[in-house]
């Protein structure tokens, strides 16, 4: 009878088990699916103080895109937030679409586990197509429209928890050199930092081929004909060796005619991260955590591999990774399963 039993319970109950077991999981993902929805983006536009009147006339009115989780709309909850800052030769609207950032973000939570967050992303597009996130007469006061009005304008608009210890800074190559030096600047806005393949660690403005092509526009229609990245060189010597007495285009070069000029390197050395790190030490030992990573292929692999170095020697607990992928084929995906999710784990959630 036992055996009897046994045999009823594995062959015909094991068809009503396997049932209840299916609606279980069927429910478990249908519930799971309904909890990781995706969230949506805005798209504003703030006006600027800090960079009315810049000597390049751009625009202080910055397109800006918020990203709310699905639960924004559905809640009264507050969310940390993380700032994103793109990378040279884009807009905000161009690195959203071309590194698909709504979707690396929606991925994050429904994949990696993340917790839910709001991200900003800011346009630092300009005349010379970025803008270094540098405070200069050329182009404006970058530092504090990012880390004062921006955040100010956010905490705001959103609800958002208002403090350091909930807010973050991330950047890719230009972004990343953004969020480095805006970092160290303000350990009172920001907890946590990921710079993503960050460029700029010890530009010495030495002479070459890009100093000499540089020198040889004159005119705004002349920089205006160019494209990406032949304004580069301008753009970070609009950015760190501004001239209001040289328009029409405002700089200084620390090269001319082929021979350097020690008064302006020492000007774009000054803006490097490198020469940052002393200064600015006690600063970076203020973060909850750090992590930056780059690309197996990238050609800013060394320079930050000596980052990595630099910041072990002076003390900065840090993360550092080395990826497989380019410049630019690893953004989307780093952003998914590295980034939000390190923002997640060290961001004070309410």
């Amino acid at each position: 009878m036992l055996h009897f039993c046994a045999k009823r319970i594995t062959s015909a109950g094991i068809l009503a088990n396997f049932r209840k077991i299916s609606c279980l999981v069927l429910l478990f993902f249908t519930v799971g699916t309904f909890a990781q929805a995706p969230g949506r983006v805005e798209e504003l536009t703030i006006h600027s103080r800090a960079l009315e009147g810049n000597l390049l006339g751009d625009s202080p009115d910055r397109q800006v895109f918020v990203y709310l989780p699905a639960s924004y709309d559905t809640s009264n909850r507050r969310y940390p937030v993380v700032y994103m800052l793109h990378g040279y030769g884009l807009r905000a609207e161009g690195w959203m679409r071309i590194f698909s950032i709504e979707s690396a973000i929606n991925s994050a939570l429904s994949e990696q586990g993340t917790k839910e967050m709001i991200v900003v992303s800011p346009s630092s597009y300009n005349f010379y197509d970025g803008a270094f996130y540098t405070s200069s007469q050329a182009t404006g006061d970058w530092d504090r429209f990012i880390s004062e009005e921006l955040v100010n304008h956010i905490d705001s608009r959103y609800r958002t928890l208002p403090n350091r210890e909930s807010r973050g800074l991330m950047g890719h190559s230009m972004g990343g050199y953004g969020t480095l030096r805006i970092g160290m600047r303000h350990p009172e806005v920001y907890s946590v930092m990921y710079p993503m393949a960050a460029c700029c660690m010890a530009d010495a403005g030495e002479p070459g081929e890009a100093m000499t092509l540089a020198a040889s526009y004159k005119t705004r229609e002349d920089v205006e004909a160019l494209r990406y990245p032949a304004k580069s060189t301008m753009a970070r010597a609009a950015a760190w060796s501004p001239n209001p007495n040289r328009p029409p285009l405002y700089f200084d070069l620390p090269v001319e005619n082929g021979i350097a000029r020690p008064e302006i390197q020492a000007k774009w050395q000054a803006n490097s991260i490198f020469p940052m790190l002393d200064q600015y030490t006690h600063n970076l030992r203020l973060y909850t955590a750090i992590k930056f990573d780059v690309g197996s292929e990238d050609g800013l692999l060394e320079s930050n591999r000596a980052l990595d170095e630099k910041l072990t020697e002076i003390g900065v607990e840090h993360v550092f990774e080395v990826f497989e992928g380019d410049h630019n084929n690893g953004v989307n995906r780093r952003i998914t399963n590295s980034a939000l999710p390190f923002f997640s784990e060290h961001l004070l959630f309410e």
